[in-house]
C-alpha cells in the first residue's frame, strides 16, 4: 500500500483548515496517512488529525519560527524512513516555500496548485490550471514519489473518527537559512480564503467608489471580507488579494455574497462550492443566478444598503 506523507501546519495548537482539506486528498489516495508537523505546539495539533484521516503524526522540533531549507530536509528525510510514495502539502506561502525543496530533495517532480488527485490503476494523477487558467492540464509524475500541493478550498477535509500515533521525529539542526520573525498585517480585513462570509462585486459597482457599500455590508456581518471579479480587479477598482475566480483566489464560504456579478465561467470556478449564494443583479438573465441559491433582481446600489440595514437589525438583537 502506498503511503502518504503530508506536510500539515498549525496555528494555536490546531491544525489549519488548508491542511485539513490536503489530508482530505491524501485519503482519496490511500489509506496510509502520515502527518508531518513542526515546531512549538506541533504534538498539541497532532492530537486532533486521527479524526482527519492520518493514523500516524511525526512531530519534528524545527525552529520557530522555521528554517525553510532545515525542515526540507527534515521532511525529506521521514517521506524516505516511511517509505513514502506520495508527498502532499496545502499550497499556502509556507507549503509553496517547502514543497519544491523538498521536491528536489526526492529527485521528483512538483505539480503545484492542483485542484484534483486521482488514482487511475497504478499511477497517480493531478488536475492543474496553466497558462492563468485558460487551460486545465491532467499530469502523472514518472518520479520516485508523486509530489503536489493542493489548492485551497478545492478539496474537502476528511471526517474519518479514527485515532492517532503521535511520535516525536529528528531534525538535521544544519540550515543555511532561518525566519527569525514573522509579522501579521495589522488593520486589515479577513483574507476571502479565510472568512465564513464572502461578498464579492463585479463590473456592476460601477467604479472603486461603488465598492463602500459592500465594506459597509460586510462590516455589518462581523465576519465578512469583500472580493471581487477580474473585471474590477482589471480596471484597478480593488487590488489582486481580493480577486475570486480561477485565476486569483478559489474560496468556499459557508455564504457568498455575488454583487453585480454576471457569472463568467471564470469567476464561477473560484467560488461554486460556497454553502450558500446569493446573487444581486439588474439582468435577470444573467448566468449567476443559475447557480445561486437565492437571487435579488435590483439595482445593487438600493438593495446592498437595504440588506446591510437588515444584518445590523439583526445583529443588534442579537
Amino acid at each position: 500500500m502506498t503511503t502518504a506523507i503530508v506536510f500539515v501546519e498549525h496555528s494555536d495548537n490546531a491544525p489549519r483548515r488548508a491542511s485539513l482539506e490536503c489530508l482530505g486528498a491524501a485519503t482519496s489516495l490511500t489509506d496510509s496517512v502520515v502527518a508531518v508537523l513542526s515546531g512549538a505546539g506541533a504534538e498539541e495539533a497532532a492530537k486532533a488529525l486521527g479524526a482527519h484521516g492520518a493514523g500516524r503524526a511525526i512531530c519534528l522540533p524545527g525552529s520557530d519560527p522555521f528554517s525553510p531549507d532545515g525542515l526540507a530536509r527534515d521532511v525529506a528525510a521521514v517521506v524516505g524512513e516511511q517509505g513514502g510514495g506520495i508527498f502532499l502539502a496545502a499550497a499556502t506561502s509556507r507549503g509553496r516555500d517547502l514543497s519544491p525543496r523538498v521536491a528536489a530533495l526526492l529527485d521528483s517532480a512538483l505539480f503545484s496548485d492542483c485542484t484534483a488527485l486521482v488514482r487511475a490503476g497504478e499511477s497517480l494523477r493531478a488536475t492543474r490550471p496553466w497558462l492563468a487558467g485558460k487551460v486545465i492540464a491532467t499530469l502523472e509524475s514518472s518520479g520516485p514519489v508523486f509530489c503536489a500541493t493542493t489548492r485551497l478550498n478545492a478539496f474537502n477535509a476528511a471526517e474519518t473518527g479514527g485515532t492517532i500515533e503521535v511520535s516525536t521525529g529528528n531534525s538535521g539542526g544544519d540550515f543555511r537559512e532561518l525566519v527569525k520573525e514573522l509579522s501579521a498585517k495589522s488593520g486589515g480585513q479577513l483574507d476571502v480564503k479565510e472568512a465564513p462570509v464572502v461578498i464579492s462585486g463585479g463590473r456592476g459597482m460601477k467604479d472603486a467608489d461603488g465598492f463602500k457599500i459592500l465594506d459597509e455590508l460586510a462590516a455589518a456581518f462581523g465576519n465578512a471580507a469583500v472580493g471581487a471579479s477580474r473585471a474590477a480587479v482589471d480596471a484597478g477598482w480593488r487590488s489582486h488579494a481580493e480577486q475570486v475566480g480561477q485565476t486569483g483566489k478559489v474560496v468556499s464560504p459557508q455564504l457568498y455574497i455575488a454583487v453585480g456579478i454576471s457569472g463568467a465561467i471564470q469567476h464561477l470556478a473560484g467560488m461554486k462550492t460556497s454553502t450558500t449564494i446569493v446573487a444581486i443583479n439588474k439582468d435577470a438573465d444573467a448566468p449567476i443566478f443559475k447557480l445561486a441559491d437565492y437571487g435579488i433582481v435590483g439595482d445593487v446600489f438600493e438593495v446592498v444598503p437595504a440588506l446591510t440595514a437588515a444584518v445590523a437589525t439583526l445583529r443588534a438583537e442579537g
